[in-house]
């Protein structure tokens, strides 16, 4: 991490590196709510470090994100980049392809909301390539 780089402040344990294949950058998944048949709801919280992101995906249910610390981004595929931030909540259609992440030189924490999992939780595909993340510094 960079000398400039903002800390968020945690909520919850900061949980398990995500991997490598899926994330670029250092990103830690900390599952709250595991999915099961009473709720059929995946609930947890991300930390992204500065600079990282998730890759392309998308959620056969939508996803719901409540942005609990820092500054990132979120982008639909084919839509500019929004910036996101401690306050916003996110809501991620079903089947749309998307990404989010943290800023260049601040984390962000999020919660994440992953409703009716017996259709399905995540369908991960490509990495966000520099220049696409790079996009939201201009």
């Amino acid at each position: 991490m960079e000398n400039n780089a903002k800390k968020v402040e945690a909520i919850f344990p900061q949980g398990q590196k995500g991997p490598a294949e899926v994330f670029t950058g250092n990103a830690y998944n900390y599952g709250l709510v595991a999915p099961d048949d009473v709720f059929t709801t995946a609930v947890g919280n991300v930390y992204f470090e500065p600079g990282a992101r998730s890759n392309w995906h998308s959620h056969p249910a939508g996803q719901i994100l409540i942005i609990t610390d820092g500054v990132g981004y979120h982008q639909v595929e084919g839509g500019e980049i929004e910036i996101i931030k401690k306050g916003d909540v996110v809501k991620c259609p079903p089947n749309v392809k998307h990404w989010h992440g943290a800023s260049a030189h601040t984390g962000l924490q999020q919660l994440y909301i992953v409703p009716n999992v017996e259709k399905g939780i995540v369908d991960w595909m490509e990495a966000v390539n520099e220049e696409q993340y790079g996009q939201a510094e201009k």
